[in-house]
């Protein structure tokens, strides 16, 4: 049974939390958080509390069942752009540049291995 998390409206752009999001696609779950843990794109600490909330999600919904001898595995991890704040910032000769200040949706969705909760 699949368990779904997401995180709406995160600061950074799509493109660089995706780079995140491909590291961990199709890994186990336990082996997705030590990736995460050690991995230094500022976009690695949001995914891996993310991830642990999809974890917390599929305990709850199995509740029968133990997450560690499921073999949970990151099934799907998808990044979409979020909305976009557009500021100006002063330029030279009296004009103006706009500045972008990107936002992401990620959603992890998490299943098991072993085929529980069928």
């Amino acid at each position: 049974m699949e368990a779904v998390a997401r995180l709406r409206n995160h600061s950074g752009s799509a493109r660089k939390t995706r780079l995140v999001a491909d590291l961990v696609r199709g890994l186990d779950a336990e082996e997705a958080l030590n990736v995460l843990k050690y991995t230094k794109k500022h976009a690695a600490r949001p995914v891996e509390k993310l991830l642990v909330s999809a974890i917390s999600n599929w305990t709850q919904k199995n509740a029968s069942y133990d997450a560690a001898t499921s073999q949970l595995y990151v099934k799907k991890i998808f990044v979409d752009g979020g909305r976009v704040l557009k500021r100006f910032r002063p330029a030279p000769y009296g004009r103006a540049h706009r500045i972008r200040k990107r936002t992401n949706h990620v959603t992890i969705v998490i299943d098991s291995r072993t085929g529980v909760g069928e």
